[in-house]
C-alpha cells in the first residue's frame, strides 16, 4: 500500500499515522527511538505491507505489470491501490478526501520533530502538490508512477504503467475491491477495533 492507504488505515490516531507514514524511512532498531504510539504505527505499516505482499489478489494484480516492470510490479500496485482508494465512493467523496489529505499533512507537520530527514524533506512537496488528494485522478497517479521510476535504480519509463492501468482499469478495480475489504478488516482486527473471527 502507498501513502494514502497507510494514512487511512491509521483510523485517525495521530501517533499511529505518523509511524505508518514514516515506516519505510526507519531502519531496523531505529523504531525503538520513537514514542510508543509512533512505534506502533511503524510496526503496523510493516504488518500491512506483509499482508499486502502475501495476499493472492495482490499477486494477481502484479501480473498485469510484471512483464514490463518485473520486481517493481508490487510498487506499481501500491500506487494503483491508492488510486482506487482515493476514487472509492464508499470511502471518500471529493470533499472528504480533500479534508482528509489536509488533516494528514497537518498531523505530520505537528510531529515534525519525529520525521526522518528524508521524509521531512519530502513533506513540503507532498503537501504543495497534494499527493494524497491527487491520487484520485489519472494525471495524479501518472505523476506518482513517474516519481516511482525516478527513485528506482533500474527503471526509466513510467508511461507503460499508465497504459497498463488504463487498459485494465475495471479488472484492477475489481481486484482492489476484494483486497481493500480484507486489508481494512485485518487492520481493524489488529487494532482491536473489530472482533477476531
Amino acid at each position: 500500500m502507498n501513502f494514502l492507504a497507510h494514512a487511512y488505515l491509521s483510523f485517525g490516531q495521530p501517533g499511529l499515522l505518523v509511524g505508518n507514514m514514516i515506516s519505510d524511512f526507519v531502519k531496523g532498531k531505529q523504531q525503538y527511538d520513537y514514542p510508543p504510539g509512533i512505534r506502533e504505527g511503524i510496526v503496523l505499516h510493516r504488518q500491512i505491507d506483509q499482508f499486502t505482499d502475501e495476499h493472492p489478489v495482490t499477486r494477481e494484480a502484479k501480473a498485469f505489470f510484471r512483464p514490463v516492470y518485473r520486481l517493481y510490479s508490487g510498487a506499481f500496485i501500491d500506487v494503483v491501490y491508492d488510486h482506487f482508494l482515493a476514487a472509492d465512493p464508499n470511502e471518500f467523496t471529493d470533499e472528504s478526501l480533500a479534508g482528509f489529505a489536509q488533516q494528514t499533512y497537518t498531523t505530520l507537520q505537528k510531529h515534525y520533530a519525529y520525521l526522518p530527514m528524508e521524509f521531512a524533506g519530502m513533506l513540503p512537496y507532498m503537501r504543495t502538490h497534494n499527493w494524497l488528494y491527487n491520487y484520485r485522478t489519472i494525471e495524479g497517479i501518472s505523476k506518482s508512477m513517474a516519481g516511482l521510476v525516478r527513485r528506482s535504480a533500474y527503471l526509466n519509463d513510467s508511461a507503460p504503467g499508465v497504459v497498463i492501468l488504463q487498459n485494465n482499469y475495471e479488472a484492477l478495480r475489481s481486484l482492489y475491491q476484494v483486497f481493500w475489504a480484507d486489508v481494512k478488516a485485518f487492520v481493524l482486527e489488529q487494532q482491536g477495533l473489530l472482533p477476531a473471527s
